[in-house]
């Protein structure tokens, strides 16, 4: 479907942590046509979970942490004036089992992807022995499945590795696939934080508040520590089952 002013795109882009979610929002900020909200469900995941995150009391103050009352906003809002796409930037680990996935019935889900290898020795920096749930493919695969039997037809799946290696080309194929126009603007931005960024922003955004565009895909090769092998076997076949559905691989 083609986004009008009557029946906007409402873009739900599914990101584990640690990934390229932040330049990929500034990407489509960049479109004139393009508003965005920065992880929506941080809040109602802080105050579910308990998670000691950087800024979390400022996080929940700051955000509705009612994830109904935020979905509502997502699925029914009216876009201002002289947008039609609403990229909502989700992190796949702020949706807990106990939450419905209905909603996003309403949203054009795509998914994006980074090694478990890449993810886990970014995360560790953070938080030495992160779980599953922390890294977020297992919630990325259910979301995944759910949107597939309810649209019988497979949702947009792009990796970050792709992205940064061509990100024209893998930004072209993403607008085609949703039905949008492809922008040269999306490929780069103005420097610096934005009013859109959420409250966290200055805990974890240097590199993009740095950035003016995509950075070139460097490889990561280390191993990620031993005892998180297990962890890396399990998150490796959940990341497998996802990319071999990627655009630009047919």
């Amino acid at each position: 479907m083609t986004a009008t002013s009557s029946a906007p795109i409402r873009i739900a882009m599914w990101s584990g942590p640690r990934n390229i979610s932040t330049a990929m929002m500034r990407s489509w900020e960049n479109r004139p046509d393009t508003v965005v909200v920065d992880e929506p469900l941080y809040a109602h995941y802080l105050q579910a979970t308990g998670s000691d995150h950087p800024a979390r009391e400022e996080v929940i103050a700051a955000h509705n942490p009612d994830w109904r009352a935020v979905v509502s906003h997502l699925v029914g809002d009216p876009l201002p004036s002289g947008k039609s796409i609403y990229f909502q930037k989700h992190m796949t680990h702020h949706i807990l089992d106990s939450m419905e996935l209905e909603w996003v019935n309403q949203l054009t889900n795509c998914f994006l992807l980074r090694s478990p290898q890449e993810v886990i020795n970014s995360y560790i920096k953070v938080r030495p022995n992160p779980t599953l749930a922390d890294i977020g493919v297992a919630q990325q695969r259910r979301i995944f499945d759910h949107v597939c039997i309810v649209t019988g037809d497979i949702p947009p799946v792009i990796d970050s590795s792709d992205v940064l290696k061509d990100p024209a080309r893998m930004l072209g194929l993403l607008c085609e696939h949703i039905g949008v126009p492809f922008d040269e603007r999306m490929l780069s931005w103005t420097a610096g934080p934005r009013e859109t960024d959420g409250v966290w922003a200055p805990y974890w955004y240097d590199a993009v508040w740095a950035s003016t565009g995509f950075a070139p895909y460097q490889p990561k090769d280390a191993p990620v520590p031993a005892h998180l092998a297990d962890l890396l076997d399990e998150a490796n076949e959940l990341y497998g089952e996802l990319y071999a559905h990627r655009l630009g691989t047919a």
